[in-house]
């Protein structure tokens, strides 16, 4: 008897309870939605992104139906940290990191120079590349430059390969 009376409830309130989730998810979407334009991709990963941490915050409610979901939520939630890693170019970043942990803070700062006969005219170099403070290394920072960028990006690249490779093989199984 219990039960049946559970059911009907459930059966009168299901429309309301409806209506109520759809309007919070317009309100949640709002934000991304505002912020959002068609001319760049990386705004289409925001609006994929802000699906998936949706995704995830569904499968960790108590809930959830799905065997296994915490696991599901765990995936997503490390898939979009990678995203952000990969699409803030933190991997492709790094050469500068070591150039300045190496040879100083100051070591790749923008210096900008007027340009002979073109009034008004700069040019940008780095910072060792003309101040005689790097004059003795300016060789060495050069091929260490060279090389750090060539690996970074390198990583950059393994990392993006690696963050689809991974939502190709996991997307399937996100449901409940």
């Amino acid at each position: 008897m219990k039960n049946k009376l559970n059911n009907i409830w459930r059966g009168i309130t299901y429309q309301p309870r409806r209506k109520f989730r759809q309007i919070k998810n317009v309100i949640d979407w709002i934000p991304v939605v505002w912020n959002q334009f068609d001319f760049d991709y990386s705004y289409s990963l925001q609006v994929f992104k802000h699906q998936l941490l949706k995704q995830a915050k569904h499968f960790e409610r108590p809930d959830s139906w799905g065997e296994r979901d915490y696991i599901k939520a765990q995936k997503i939630r490390m898939i979009c940290r990678l995203m952000d890693k990969v699409y803030t170019d933190e991997y492709a970043c790094e050469y500068q990191d070591r150039l300045k942990e190496k040879y100083g803070d100051d070591v790749i700062d923008w210096v900008f120079s007027d340009i002979k006969d073109k009034y008004g005219f700069k040019k940008m170099n780095w910072k060792y590349e003309v101040d005689e403070k790097f004059e003795s290394q300016r060789d060495q920072i050069k091929e260490d430059s060279d090389k750090w960028f060539h690996e970074s990006h390198d990583k950059q690249k393994r990392a993006h390969k690696l963050l689809w490779k991974l939502i190709e093989h996991n997307i399937q199984r996100w449901w409940n």
